[in-house]
């Protein structure tokens, strides 16, 4: 792919401030800002589609809770006023929501997802959307996840994690570029 479709609709998934709080583990992944602002920015400048994704958490004591100031997007991330955002509760962002039809109201059939975390919301929406035949493409250097426990003991550290994430999504599900790529195609 030389160029993104024009068509293609940005989404950045749950770029929250809930997730530098306890009890959230250890990230891997410092540039993940810079590079989501890097995507958000030249979006904005070609004036192409975006849908902001924030996580509505229903559990109790979350950082992600509406009433919580976690629940805040990340600097930069807060949407303008003539950008979408949509919310859930739920890893995937197309169960119990209206995105479905938001992107085919946009007659979109590319996502570009970026967002907190790879292995879980990003992968998990990513995974849903393919699933229904559209096209995706994840940039996986503005995603970021956490460092697990391995159930013997020990942690699994959150680079390995992604790591593996990125690969199961490229075998099947998405293509899987970097914000350069992207800025380049663009």
């Amino acid at each position: 792919m030389t160029s993104l479709p024009s068509d293609a609709v940005l989404l950045p998934i749950d770029m929250q401030c809930g997730f530098d709080l306890a009890p959230w583990p250890k990230r891997w992944n410092t540039a993940y800002d810079q590079n989501g602002l890097a995507l958000l920015d030249a979006w904005l400048a070609k004036n192409r589609p975006l849908i902001h994704v924030r996580h509505d958490s229903v559990e109790e004591g979350s950082t992600l809770r509406p009433e919580h100031p976690g629940n805040a997007h990340r600097p930069g991330f807060v949407p303008l006023p003539s950008e979408a955002l949509m919310t859930k509760s739920v890893n995937a962002a197309f169960i119990g929501t209206d995105l479905d039809l938001r992107l085919r109201r946009l007659v979109a059939d590319t996502l570009v997802v970026f967002g907190i975390s790879t292995d879980m919301c990003v992968s998990t929406t990513i995974r849903v959307r393919a699933n229904m035949g559209f096209k995706m493409i994840l940039v996986e250097d503005a995603s970021d996840c956490f460092e697990l426990p391995n159930g013997k003991g020990g942690t699994i550290p959150a680079r390995a994690i992604h790591d593996a994430h990125i690969a199961t999504l490229r075998v099947e599900f998405a293509r899987v570029m970097t914000t350069a790529e992207v800025l380049a195609a663009l």
